[in-house]
């Protein structure tokens, strides 16, 4: 029967595997994501949970341990956060290219420097083009919700593809949140037994990895790129299956809040949202017709749902809580899959970038007014002034 409780993301996240009845699991400490392998280890030490539970000599000794594990046919977990997701960058193309659907669970954190342990989206986001399916929780329940939303995905036979399940460090893993853990007869139903199509077995030999002519390497990068693009079609009956058995009201890809008769939204994935909404509700009140629109899959990008979204609306403002030095629009990287969605679209909005929320800066309602007024001055003047805004760093432009 299912019951609600109070836990964190990095608890929902323990509970989502264990429920997913993991069986090989690798571990290495970096805050914040090691209190996920705690409550797990407490789980397999008190046999709650029938898993293998390695301790890793690093991050990419983890990878290497989830890959053979996931590749013999065991459903396989592991995780990291800043500096730890970047270690292991050399095994992400090995791990999606040989199709081993894996499971990674990332409480974000920013690189160094500064060497905070604050929230930042840009470890995970440098990955973004390794074949991944990739995107943020905004509270604990998305954390446990999407866990089991992307092993489904990814394990399903027309994608076969690893899975980035990210959540905001410590504004989502360490802040308790409701969240309703189901029966596991729901997750059983939802979620069927994990079974490669081409695991390594002695009886049957078969060889992963291997060493191939130049003329053979397009050929499995095209295989990886067909995968991914078959991705959203599976992505949309996984949702719909998950709604149906759970009661949650999902959108596959967007999530829109408040955007009837909407002028400008706010464009975002993750835990800034929660604010956000606060944040749109008051400046509906003070007559500014604004609204959001939620990222919740970075990989594989929504190409079709940005362009008839967000063309409905007459400017769009991306919050990049990540980096992307020396890009074309010279922030963030959301930005950028942003303008090139539009590209085809029979009508754009304006649109424009705020650097916000890096380090583990809290992103507070004054500065999304902030935007809204910037927004505000484009939509009035019918043009870009700037493609980004560094957020409490910029002359004041509103």
């Amino acid at each position: 029967m299912a019951k609600e409780m109070t836990m964190s993301g990095c608890a929902s996240a323990a509970q989502a595997a264990k429920m997913a009845k993991v069986e090989v699991i690798c571990s290495y400490p970096i805050r914040p994501y090691t209190a996920i392998m705690m409550e797990l280890s407490k789980m397999v030490a008190n046999g709650e949970l029938d898993a293998e539970f390695v301790h890793g000599e690093g991050e990419h000794g983890q990878l290497s341990v989830v890959f053979g594990a996931a590749a013999a046919g065991a459903r396989a977990l592991t995780g990291s956060s800043g500096v730890g997701v970047t270690y292991a960058m050399e095994t992400y193309s090995p791990i999606a290219g040989g199709r081993v659907p894996l499971q990674m669970m990332i409480a974000d954190r920013a690189l160094d420097p500064p060497g905070d342990f604050g929230s930042e989206h840009t470890d995970a986001m440098s990955t973004r083009d390794q074949g991944w399916i990739l995107g943020w929780a905004e509270n604990p329940q998305e954390a446990f919700d999407n866990s089991l939303i992307y092993y489904r995905v990814g394990e399903d036979h027309r994608v076969l593809l690893p899975q980035m399940t990210c959540q905001d460090g410590y504004f989502v893993s360490h802040i308790p949140g409701k969240v309703v853990l189901p029966d596991q007869s729901q997750v059983d139903e939802f979620l069927p037994p994990y079974k490669l199509p081409h695991p390594l077995d002695p009886k049957r030999p078969v060889s992963h990895g291997p060493q191939i002519r130049s003329d053979q390497g397009t050929i499995m990068d095209l295989q990886r790129a067909e995968a991914m693009l078959a991705a959203p079609a599976v992505i949309k009956e996984a949702i719909q299956d998950f709604n149906k058995i759970f009661g949650r009201k999902y959108s596959p890809f967007l999530e829109e809040f408040m955007t009837d008769g909407a002028e400008m939204v706010f464009f975002m994935q993750g835990a800034h949202a929660m604010t956000c909404r606060h944040a749109v509700r008051h400046l509906r009140q003070q007559g500014v017709k604004a609204g959001l629109v939620k990222l919740r899959f970075t990989r594989p990008w929504p190409t079709d749902d940005c362009c008839e979204v967000l063309s409905k609306f007459k400017a769009v403002g991306v919050i990049e809580t990540n980096t992307s030095y020396g890009g074309a629009m010279r922030g963030g990287s959301l930005l950028h899959e942003v303008r090139a969605s539009l590209y085809d679209c029979p009508q754009r909005p304006l649109t424009t970038s705020f650097m916000a929320g890096l380090g583990g800066e809290m992103v507070p309602l004054k500065e999304f007014y902030y935007m809204a007024e910037i927004m505000s001055k484009m939509i009035k003047e019918g043009k870009t002034k700037k493609n980004v805004y560094w957020v409490n760093h910029e002359p004041d432009e509103a």
